[in-house]
């Protein structure tokens, strides 16, 4: 019957709406804005932030097995990588030999392997062929692999400690994202040749010293200390703290290498990668960025060069008089 309806909105008799009982706001609030939608990797639930979640465990995951292999031994194989290793003096624990194995008596590499172990006392561990594949992860091992510790890095606080311990200007190496291991031992192989007190390197998305490092050094990293550093921005934070000037070097750099003049005073040398070069964070503690002035058509020099170009200015700079200093 016309008026007499139960419904909200409802007409009297004569058609007219009447007035309803209020929400309160209610309706108006949930029909609010709720801010700017979150992308995709934001909501709990979409594909896109599943796959984010499951390549962040992952991300984890290998860096967790990175870490742990790093506390490992590593076994370095193959004849002539063991040679030139046993050669430079490399720190090992033990030589595997693979029992039966036919180029045992007429290689001259794997006898000379033998000998030069002998001579540093290291253990000769003989194991069969199987078990070997198993250890080396199928890897080719040419019957032969040496076992090599893990790397005992210094701090790098310690670094300056030895450099105010050594009667010399403090000469400091960071090394920015480099993570080939063949870069880091040639740096530093320049390093110990031109006088530096260490070496610093991330902790996290750089290379550590490995056998190849270590191979590549040439023994030398068995006489200047490699230092790690969890966060390389605040341990150049800390050397600027002790006194250093942090020098950064980059193909687009604000100096040309032969026109600064401070290397004669406490330095903080940074090199980045060959490609991306030095990072941001990195990039903003130095104090100074310079560049080796190179041919145009040159795009840029490998780390391990720059370095040593770099190093032997510094030390060509720290070897002559002074101005106003006596000769005599």
């Amino acid at each position: 019957m016309a008026g007499n309806s139960q419904r909200r909105g409802r007409s009297d008799g004569a058609g007219k709406k009447r007035a309803t009982a209020g929400t309160g706001g209610k309706n108006r609030r949930s029909l609010a804005g709720r801010g700017a939608t979150p992308p995709a990797e934001a909501r709990p639930g979409h594909p896109a932030q599943r796959r984010a979640a499951a390549e962040q465990r992952q991300r984890a995951d290998r860096a967790r097995a990175r870490a742990k292999s790093e506390e490992q031994p590593e076994l370095l194989l193959g004849r002539n990588p063991v040679v030139e290793a046993l050669r430079a003096r490399i720190p090992a624990t033990a030589l595997y030999v693979v029992t039966g194995d036919t180029h045992r008596a007429t290689d001259e590499r794997i006898a000379e392997a033998l000998a030069l172990a002998a001579d540093r006392g290291l253990p000769l561990l003989e194991v069969g062929k199987a078990e070997f594949d198993r250890m080396s992860q199928g890897a080719l091992h040419q019957g032969i692999g040496l076992q090599v510790p893990p790397y005992d890095y210094a701090h790098p606080d310690d670094l300056v400690d030895i450099a105010r311990d050594s009667g010399r200007p403090p000469l400091i190496v960071a090394l920015d994202g480099v993570t080939d291991p063949r870069n880091l031992g040639a740096v530093v192989r320049s390093a110990a040749a031109f006088d530096a007190h260490g070496v610093v390197v991330p902790q996290r998305r750089a290379v550590g010293m490995t056998a190849s490092a270590w191979r590549t050094s040439a023994g030398a990293a068995a006489r200047i200390p490699v230092a790690r550093a969890v966060n390389l921005a605040r341990a150049l934070g800390s050397y600027q703290d002790a006194g250093l000037m942090t020098v950064g070097l980059a193909g687009d750099g604000d100096v040309d290498l032969h026109a600064f003049d401070g290397f004669a005073d406490p330095v903080a040398l940074v090199v980045g990668a060959e490609g991306t070069g030095l990072s941001r964070l990195v990039r903003e503690r130095c104090d100074v960025v310079v560049r080796i002035p190179i041919d145009r058509d040159t795009e840029s020099l490998n780390v391990s060069v720059a370095a040593g170009i770099a190093l032997y200015q510094i030390a060509s700079l720290r070897a002559a008089p002074r101005p106003g200093s006596s000769s005599r």
